[in-house]
């Protein structure tokens, strides 16, 4: 399989996650501005989930940017990543539905904390076929935010049983550190 159609099929997985996450929203009883504040944790999930989705799209093209080849090692890698990322709308709908409560908070912690353990698997597989001195491996280097990532998801799934809001606040800063797409690898394919 070549990069361009694991990238292709990856971005359908990635449009269907975002699109069924979208059709869990439901339109508020009633037309008022009061009517949206039941509905107000459910949006708030939804908007969280859908920066993640989008981050790791955005995130998972820069890395195949500067990918050469890949194998069928790369290929399972990253079906365990959209393994991962398609559990996201579920955590997503279970958090939203019960008012950010700690048990759904740490639930969808643990399914961000699996993808990016799958993210971090993915990058080993694809420096595994690729030369020390490739772009790829030059691009990634340390992979601090990776790293830092799946330490700040595994913080905020203990923290969620004596804070959930604290919890969502550290996958935000999660977001936050990955929002702006991998300069390393922009670098790369602007030097190419």
């Amino acid at each position: 399989m070549s990069r361009n159609r694991l990238e292709a099929f990856s971005d359908g997985v990635i449009a269907i996650i975002i699109t069924i996450m979208v059709l869990e929203l439901r339109v508020p009883a009633g037309a008022t501005l009061s009517a949206l504040r039941p509905v107000t944790p459910v949006f708030l999930s939804y908007i969280l989930s859908f920066v993640l989705v989008g981050i790791y799209w955005s995130n998972h093209h820069h890395l195949f940017q500067v990918v050469e080849r890949v194998s069928g090692g790369v290929l399972w890698a990253n079906l365990h990543l959209l393994f991962w990322l398609s559990l996201i709308p579920f955590a997503t709908a279970w958090m939203g539905e019960n008012h950010f409560a700690a048990v759904p908070v740490a639930a969808y912690g643990v399914v961000l904390v699996f993808a990016a353990i799958a993210y971090f698997i993915l990058t080993r597989t694809l420096l595994r076929i690729h030369t020390p001195d490739s772009t790829l491996a030059t691009a990634l280097g340390r992979d601090f935010k990776g790293k830092i990532s799946i330490v700040i998801y595994l913080a905020a799934i203990s923290l969620s049983f004596v804070r959930s809001w604290l919890a969502a606040a550290l996958y935000v800063v999660v977001e936050i550190i990955w929002l702006v797409p991998d300069r390393r690898i922009e670098k790369k394919v602007g030097a190419n």
